[in-house]
């Protein structure tokens, strides 16, 4: 598998010498300038050897650029786990091909993504971001989606290198994994990455394997992922990951972000000179970020990897195609596609979409349809009748409906230096992202100004997320002037912690009120990289939640289809903290009870970017999971809804409840988080423990069923013949797992190792081919330390998810 090194094009060759030819001409300081971050997003340009600025910028579901602002909007996709759910690696790429055309147009050369570590326990907070709990569906999702952005020109940087799995204590945490469960499980998307798309960057993560903390892991940043792999991109570090100047270094990390506050830089060009690191491992990293800058055409005298850029996508239109194709129909009793008549739509994320989830994943995109929208647009006028029924939002969030705001800039004197408009109420300037015309210098304090018209009458709650001097008035009343504190010791506190109520005044539904929060930007010399992070938050008034539910009861009666989006919320599935449980929040689950006891052709909408518990599921007519959909994902929901298209997708991870799950622990003891189940999680464990989830791995229906009539195997080639016998087109995902022969109580009883997409139209035929890869025939042998070739027969299970198989055939190796 990975180790394979591509023999070097003319090309390359090239390339090659003029990156030699660059690294030759610099002294030592400037080439330990260049492995430190600029600022927040690039590393310098050096105009002497003809080196433009290289320009990071956070993915994985669009791309932000270098300003964190809504008012830059970027094309937003679905989730990482809705573009897994579509088991299409074709799909992955076109998205990739997509998201290097946005990057172009925002200047960017180096996309901080994919994510593909794994989902080894539900409560992990992040795994919205990622793939799945299976190594090979990641991998192969992975190296479309890394193939695609690379054809654009664009460099990836596939993350979290490795066994980034869950959030509590990430800085800090011990991950203390087995050489067998890292090579079979956590590192093996990786290296299928590596292998099958030559990606030109890798990030390092936060976290410690096994004692070292990855910045600094030189047996696997060196020695496997360069040595064995053949890996020759860049390595960068998670935002302030990088610990120590000479460790890092020795370690194998490359670049050490964000600037301009890091360990390299002028610490490192002093560790050379005192002898403490030799400067040919300074040349060895400031080649591999030379190398990258060629290839997407950022040095002067070498051609670009990519010289004919592939045909323009449109961004809307695959945004829309990647939803309906991720979407997962778990249940269905008849009721979807919808028949005519009436629809009730229930659920404050029908009107309010989430489409994706928090931290630094977020992306602003340029518009939003809602399932409300989207359905409304879709049917007869008239058709559609709304009702909130149960708001999961039970806490304060960024302002954005109802509010017209704008950022004020004052220096020391008070005088206006520089304004803005703001989108929504969250102001995020990193390193010299700021208005035009103002300057760090003379920067003294940001005033959020504007209205905001309420939607509701009744007490209102408005807030602020931050670190620092405040004052927050509303209507004329100042409610809070003083300090706020960090509740916790995290460097993104102020961007992704809890907002603090600081207000609660009643307002007049359609009556405009002054709001106006002011924050003192402090000095903050010795900080990595200098940041202007705050937010006003705002919640509207809560109505009695046996109302609300009673009013959606009594829509859901009249109407012929009723139709309840449920949703989490960004205190659920966010970045920087893991689950508490896998309940929806509020009182959704009530609701969707009372709704499916008042019509009993009740649709739930799940929208979550990760496994929820669905107690109702056996209640309910349908069930449709649409993970966090994008920006057309009301779009999308219309579309499958009504039947102009089925929902494509499977699932990518196993759902089921909390208290069945086998592998659950995300918090550390002691500074130490074990990996004692060794190679089972997700499906694995699952069968291991006997144990039976809601939905198993790779489950999904559509709207026409499919006969599975033979498999056969050539060599290990297998060729399934599927047949569509249903009364429509349809798409299927034909999945085969592979049992050793013989019972082995340290290997999984199956696990995946192919799968193909095939379509037919009704009656007709299809046949999918999948090619057994020689990884599926071996386990890591710790006492060799090296990959064992296991003989003997295996059987080719062949079927629709993991619980349902439907052929098998023999296979000998």
């Amino acid at each position: 598998m990975a180790g394979t090194r591509a023999r070097p094009t003319l090309a390359d060759q090239a390339r090659e010498a003029a990156v030699e030819a660059a690294l030759a001409a610099l002294g030592l300081d400037d080439k330990a300038r260049l492995l430190s971050g600029r600022d927040a997003w690039t590393l310098p340009a050096l105009p002497g050897i003809g080196l433009r600025s290289l320009v990071m910028s956070d993915g994985p579901v669009g791309v932000r650029g270098v300003r964190w602002s809504a008012d830059d909007p970027s094309v937003t996709l679905p989730s990482p786990t809705a573009l897994a759910a579509t088991w299409d690696e074709g799909l992955a790429r076109r998205a990739g091909v997509l998201l290097a055309q946005e990057a172009r147009r925002k200047g960017v050369h180096v996309l901080l993504a994919p994510t593909v570590n794994l989902h080894r326990s539900p409560l992990g907070g992040r795994h919205f971001e990622a793939y799945s709990e299976d190594p090979y569906l990641t991998g192969r999702i992975g190296t479309g989606y890394v193939t695609g952005v690379q054809s654009g020109g664009v460099a990836t940087t596939v993350k979290h290198f490795v066994a980034n799995d869950a959030e509590t204590e990430r800085f800090t945490v011990n991950n203390v994994v087995g050489e067998r469960a890292l090579r079979e499980l956590y590192l093996a998307p990786f290296e299928a990455i590596v292998d099958g798309a030559r990606p030109w960057g890798v990030m390092t993560a936060y976290n410690s394997v096994n004692g070292t903390t990855m910045t600094e892991h030189q047996r696997l940043v060196d020695e496997v992922l360069r040595g064995e792999w053949g890996f020759d991109g860049f390595n960068v570090s998670d935002w302030t990951a990088a610990r120590s100047t000479v460790a890092a270094l020795e370690g194998g990390l490359d670049v050490a972000m964000p600037g301009p506050r890091t360990v390299y830089g002028a610490a490192l060009a002093r560790a050379v000179r005192d002898g403490e690191v030799p400067e040919a491992k300074v040349d060895a990293a400031v080649r591999n970020v030379l190398r990258v800058a060629a290839r997407v055409g950022a040095l002067s005298g070498a051609e670009p990897a990519v010289t004919e850029l592939p045909e323009p996508v449109d961004g809307a239109d695959l945004a829309r195609e990647i939803a309906r194709r991720s979407f997962v129909l778990l249940r269905n009793r008849g009721a979807l596609p919808l028949r005519s008549g009436t629809v009730a739509l229930i659920g404050a994320a029908a009107r309010d979409a989430r489409i994706l989830g928090g931290g630094s994943a977020t992306v602003f995109p340029e518009h939003v349809v809602s399932p409300l929208d989207g359905l409304t647009a879709a049917l007869p006028d008239g058709t559609v009748r709304y009702a909130v029924g149960a708001d999961p939002n039970t806490e304060l969030s960024v302002a954005r409906r109802g509010f017209a705001l704008r950022a004020v800039c004052r220096d020391s004197e008070g005088r206006i230096i520089g304004s803005a408009p703001v989108p929504d109420g969250q102001i995020h300037w990193m390193g010299d992202d700021l208005p035009d015309g103002v300057t760090r210098d003379r920067l003294h304090t940001v005033e959020l100004t504007g209205t905001l018209t309420p939607r509701e009458s009744g007490r209102h709650v408005l807030g602020l997320r931050g670190v620092g001097a405040f004052t927050l008035t509303v209507d004329g009343t100042t409610h809070f002037d003083g300090v706020q504190r960090p509740a916790e010791d995290d460097p993104f506190a102020a961007h992704f912690g809890v907002p603090v109520p600081r207000a609660r005044p009643e307002l007049v539904a359609g009556e405009p009120v002054e709001v106006s929060l002011t924050h003192v930007v402090a000095r903050s010399e010795g900080a990595p990289v200098k940041t202007v992070t705050f937010a006003l938050a705002h919640q509207a008034p809560p109505r009695d939640a046996d109302e609300l539910i009673a009013e959606a009861v009594a829509v859901a009666r009249e109407a012929d289809t009723a139709v309840v989006v449920v949703a989490t919320t960004e205190r659920v599935e966010s970045e920087g903290f893991d689950r508490a449980d896998l309940r929806l929040p509020g009182r959704q689950d009530d609701l969707v009870r009372a709704v499916a006891a008042a019509n009993p052709d009740t649709v739930v909408v799940v929208n979550a970017g990760s496994p929820v518990e669905l107690p109702w599921r056996e209640e309910v007519a349908a069930v449709l999971v649409t993970w966090f959909p994008g920006q057309e994902g009301g779009t999308a929901l219309a579309d499958v809804l009504t039947g102009a298209y089925e929902p494509g997708g499977r699932l990518p991870t196993t759902w089921g409840s909390l208290a069945d799950a086998p592998v659950t622990e995300v918090t550390p003891t002691g500074g130490e988080l074990v990996y004692a189940e060794g190679v089972f999680i997700g499906y694995r464990a699952w069968e291991r423990q006997d144990r039976t989830p809601a939905y198993p791995f790779g489950h999904g229906l559509g709207y026409t069923d499919w006969t599975y009539e033979s498999a056969r195997v050539e060599g290990t080639t297998v060729r399934v013949r599927v047949r569509n016998t249903g009364g429509r087109a349809g798409r299927e995902v034909v999945q085969v797992y592979l049992a050793p022969g013989a019972p082995d109580p340290a290997r999984p009883a199956r696990a995946l190792a192919g799968f193909a997409v095939v379509e037919a139209g009704p009656g007709e035929r299809a046949e999918a081919v999948v090619d057994l890869p020689r990884r599926a025939f071996e386990i890591w042998d710790e006492t060799t330390a090296s990959w064992s070739f296991v003989k003997g027969s295996y059987e080719v299970q062949v079927g629709r998810s993991i619980a349902d198989r439907r052929v098998t055939a023999a296979v000998t190796v």
